[in-house]
């Protein structure tokens, strides 16, 4: 078995995922128990699984996630099974650290490899081993991670890609797995790849400058757009508004875990740093957003 580190997690498999590894320092502190992935020679002897607990269409295929639960609760021994259409199946029991996955007629290592770290990982951690994941881009700022958040399209990843540019480290590109510990909210970094284009079952380019471990975070950035003549202006989001902010961005609203996942993310607004960035929509001025970001962050205390 070939091991790597995901998401601050170690993951055996039976194949190379990517050409590179993530440094093992990268593995999350605490307590983050290992997986392995194993190929499954025959059909898993699981019982029908009659509740569809996530269903939609993503980077060109159906995906769905069922279990045997009517009220789809996470317990010890609950059956799962994550299908994504033509390409694999990957069963596991909960509570368990042994994964199954089984190849479709499209299936092939390669688009194993995306759909396994992309999409079912976070999905996987966050029922699993209890991390919270936002959807944004997550950099390195004086070894102090800063996430940016945006809609579809909003300009995340062309302003990470600005930052790894200027020699800034990648925790994220898309997907920021989030823990609470000693009464901090740190950042893990996720895989060492960077996709700032709209390319489908593709992780993107390969990193060397990669976060070598998780930290708390330092800030957030929520990206507004401006006018192209516009000034940069950065204004700190107070009270209920960090909620409001952050909840769209919140991934894997499970409806057994709102509750808590609720209680999670006004704990998290209450105890960050939260601000708005209204910047030019112009590439050409992206320099002059890098600099009043960096220059911001240089100066927040935390």
């Amino acid at each position: 078995m070939i091991e790597h580190c995901l998401y601050g997690v170690k993951v055996r498999t039976p194949f190379e995922l990517f050409d590179r590894n993530i440094p093992h320092m990268a593995e999350a502190p605490g307590a983050h128990p290992g997986i392995t992935l194993h190929l499954s020679v025959k059909q898993p002897d699981f019982p029908e699984l009659p509740v569809v607990l996530y269903h939609c269409r993503t980077h060109g295929r159906q995906i769905k996630l069922c279990t045997d639960r009517p009220r789809a609760r996470n317990v010890p021994g609950q059956h799962w099974r994550f299908e994504v259409e033509g390409v694999a199946s990957l069963t596991w029991r909960g509570g368990t650290r042994d994964l199954q996955y089984q190849l479709h007629d499209e299936g092939n290592p390669a688009l194993l490899a995306f759909w396994f770290i992309h999409i079912f990982l976070p999905l996987h951690l966050s029922l699993e081993r209890g991390y919270d994941f936002i959807h944004s881009a997550g950099v390195e700022v004086a070894n102090q991670p800063i996430l940016f958040i945006a809609p579809s399209m909003g300009g995340k990843s062309t302003l990470a890609d600005y930052f790894l540019k200027q020699g800034h480290p990648m925790l994220s590109d898309d997907k920021v797995a989030t823990f609470l510990r000693d009464g901090q909210y740190w950042a893990v970094p996720s895989h060492p790849h960077h996709r700032p284009y709209r390319e489908h079952e593709v992780l993107g380019f390969p990193l060397k400058n990669f976060a070598c471990r998780a930290r708390p975070i330092k800030a957030f950035y929520i990206l507004a757009q401006g006018e192209p003549d516009s000034d940069v202006q950065i204004n700190e989001v107070t009270g209920f508004r960090k909620f409001q902010e952050l909840l769209p961005n919140y991934l894997y609203n499970f409806d057994f875990l709102l509750e808590q996942r609720l209680r999670w993310l006004a704990q998290l607004a209450d105890q960050s740093l939260v601000f708005k960035v209204h910047r030019p929509w112009k590439l050409e001025r992206m320099h002059e957003v890098y600099s009043a970001i960096c220059a911001h962050s240089h100066a927040l205390r935390v």
